[in-house]
C-alpha cells in the first residue's frame, strides 16, 4: 500500500491508524513547540526540557481531542455544511469554553502530579508547582492552540472528503462511459432490429395474436433502453410505462398462475429519475422469484409519490430453503446499488430484506422536478398504464 492509498483509505483498520498517526505527529509537534519555554523558570536548553515538554504537551493535546471530534462530528455536518452559521458559531463557543473547563484541572493539576511521578526531579522547571490557586490568565491560556487543532484535523477531513468526490465523479464519468460504449454496441444496426420486428409482428398478429402482443411489448422494451438508457435523466412517467410492459410481457409466460398486485402514481408531477433505475428490481423478483417456485407465484410492488419522493416496495414470494450458493439478487441489484450511491448520494435509502419465502425490496428516493417546455406533450395531468 503506498503512502497515498493509506491517507486516503476508508478501511476502519486505516482510519484508525490515520487518526492515531495525526495526533502523534501533533503531539510531536506540540512538543517541539513548547521545549523551549516548558515552565517559569527553565533551563535554557532546548533538549533537556523535551521530557517535560512531552509530557506537558499530552494534557495540553487531550482536551483538544475531544473538541476537534466535538467539531467534526458534530458542529461541521450538522451546522456549518448545512450553512446555519449562527448556531455554529454559538456551539464552537460553548465548546471551547468546555474545552477549556476540561484543560485547566489537567494542566493545573493532574500535569503537575504526573510529571513528578514519571520524570527524574531534575527535569522539571524549578517553581512550577508553586502556587496552585486558581487564576483566570492560565484559565484563558488554556484556550490556546484548541482552534489550531481543530482547523488542523478539519482541513485533513475535507481534504480527503474532497478526494473521495473526485474519486466518485471518476467512477460515475467511469460507468457512463462503458455504459455508452455498451449502448453502442447494442444500437449495431438498431433499424434492422425493429423492422424485423415490425415483420414478426404482423406476421403474428394473424398466426398468434398473444405472440405478437409479446413481440410488441418487447419491441417497446428495447425502444426504451436504445433511446432513453443513454440520456442522465428521463421522465418518470416513462420509467413507468417501461417497467409495466417489463411485467406485462413476463406476465404472458404466467397465464393465470401469476398472482400480481400493482400500484402505480397517477401523476408524476413532472418528475425525472435515471434510466433503466428501477428495472433490475422487479426483473430480479421474476428471475430469482417467481420462476422458481412452482405453485402460488405472486408478486407486490407499489410505488408512492409524496411531493419528490419515491417510495417504492417490493414483494415477492420465492421458494423456502434455496440453496446458499443461489445468488439470489444478482448482478443487476449490485449495479443498482452502485448507480444510486453515485447518481443519489445522501438522497436515497435502500433496503434489501429476505426470510424463507419472502424477498422485499424497499427504495425511497429523492427525485429531480423539471419545468416542461411549452411543446412537451408529457405533461398531462393523468397517466394511464395499460397491463
Amino acid at each position: 500500500m503506498t503512502i497515498k492509498d493509506f491517507i486516503f483509505s476508508e478501511k476502519r483498520s486505516d482510519r484508525i491508524k490515520q487518526h492515531l498517526l495525526f495526533w502523534f505527529c501533533y503531539w510531536v509537534f506540540l512538543t517541539l513547540l513548547h521545549a523551549p519555554a516548558p515552565g517559569p523558570k527553565h533551563r535554557i536548553d532546548f533538549f533537556w526540557n523535551l521530557p517535560f515538554a512531552a509530557v506537558y504537551s499530552f494534557f495540553v493535546e487531550v482536551p483538544q481531542v475531544f473538541f476537534t471530534y466535538t467539531l467534526i462530528s458534530f458542529v461541521l455536518p450538522k451546522y456549518l455544511l448545512k450553512s446555519r452559521y449562527f448556531f455554529s458559531f454559538l456551539w464552537i463557543i460553548f465548546f471551547i469554553i468546555l474545552t477549556g473547563i476540561i484543560s485547566y484541572p489537567l494542566q493545573r493539576y493532574a500535569h503537575p502530579i504526573i510529571a513528578k511521578a514519571i520524570l527524574p526531579e531534575q527535569f522539571i522547571p524549578t517553581g512550577f508547582f508553586m502556587g496552585q490557586d486558581f487564576r483566570l490568565d492560565e484559565f484563558i491560556g488554556c484556550f490556546k492552540g484548541t482552534l489550531v487543532a481543530a482547523a488542523a484535523a478539519c482541513s485533513v477531513r475535507l481534504v480527503k472528503h474532497w478526494h473521495l468526490k473526485e474519486k466518485r465523479s471518476l467512477e460515475l464519468l467511469k460507468e457512463k462511459t462503458q455504459a455508452q460504449l455498451q449502448l453502442l454496441r447494442a444500437q449495431v444496426h438498431p433499424h434492422f432490429l425493429f423492422n424485423t420486428l415490425n415483420n414478426i409482428y404482423s406476421k403474428a398478429q394473424n398466426e398468434s395474436p398473444a405472440s405478437a402482443k409479446m413481440i410488441m411489448e418487447l419491441s417497446h422494451i428495447l425502444r426504451y433502453v436504445l433511446d432513453e438508457g443513454k440520456q442522465a435523466l428521463v421522465p418518470l412517467e416513462r420509467e413507468l410505462q417501461m417497467l409495466v410492459d417489463y411485467i406485462t410481457l413476463e406476465k404472458m409466460r404466467y397465464d393465470d398462475k401469476l398472482d400480481l398486485y400493482l400500484s402505480l402514481p397517477s401523476q408524476t408531477e413532472d418528475l425525472y429519475i435515471a434510466p433503466l433505475l428501477l428495472l433490475p428490481f422487479v426483473e430480479n423478483s421474476f428471475k430469482h422469484g417467481t420462476s422458481r417456485m412452482l405453485n402460488n407465484l405472486w408478486i407486490n410492488l407499489k410505488i408512492e409519490l409524496n411531493e419528490t419522493s419515491l417510495a417504492v416496495k417490493l414483494m415477492n414470494g420465492k421458494r423456502p430453503y434455496q440453496d446458499e450458493h443461489v445468488t439470489r439478487a444478482g448482478r443487476g441489484i449490485e449495479n443498482v446499488k452502485k448507480r444510486l450511491e453515485l447518481l443519489y448520494e445522501g438522497k436515497y435509502d435502500l433496503q434489501i430484506l429476505e426470510d424463507d419465502e419472502v424477498f422485499i425490496v424497499n427504495l425511497t428516493l429523492a427525485l429531480t422536478k423539471a419545468i416542461p417546455s411549452a411543446d412537451d406533450t408529457r405533461a398531462h395531468a393523468k397517466i394511464e398504464y395499460a397491463l
